[in-house]
């Protein structure tokens, strides 16, 4: 945990309206919310923040999820943060290359309800 001894996420998506509705949702369980629409906004917001996880979209513009892991594996907190990938795309090469990329979970969108994203962030950073 951040030395304010609160939790913390990450959200980087480029939808819009998702990032919000997370962040308010997070917010409202006492967890602080940082957002980044892009990828790069996203990796810079990471290593500044390090934030307790990070819940990351694969396709979004400027830099993608798999580049913004890519990068926070070249940092020593980063090797450590916990990342959710949370898509659109559940296809089998997209779930392969996830697997093997380092990150924690794969969530598709349209597979999970918004109140069940919060909570499996709630497990991973209190438990």
């Amino acid at each position: 945990m951040n030395s304010q001894n609160t939790c913390s996420v990450l959200i980087v998506d480029d939808e819009e309206s998702l990032v919000n509705v997370l962040a308010r949702k997070f917010e409202d369980e006492g967890i602080t919310a940082y957002t980044a629409l892009d990828g790069r906004e996203g990796l810079n917001l990471a290593l500044e923040k390090h934030p307790d996880i990070i819940l990351l979209d694969i396709m979004m513009p400027e830099m993608d999820g798999f580049d913004v892991m890519k990068h926070l594996q070249e940092d020593a907190w980063g090797k450590t943060v916990p990342i959710i990938l949370l898509t659109n795309s559940s296809s089998i090469d997209t779930v392969a290359k996830a697997v093997t990329s380092g990150m924690s979970e794969f969530l598709v969108k349209t597979d999970i309800r918004l109140d069940d994203v919060v909570a499996k962030v709630k497990d991973r950073i209190q438990g």
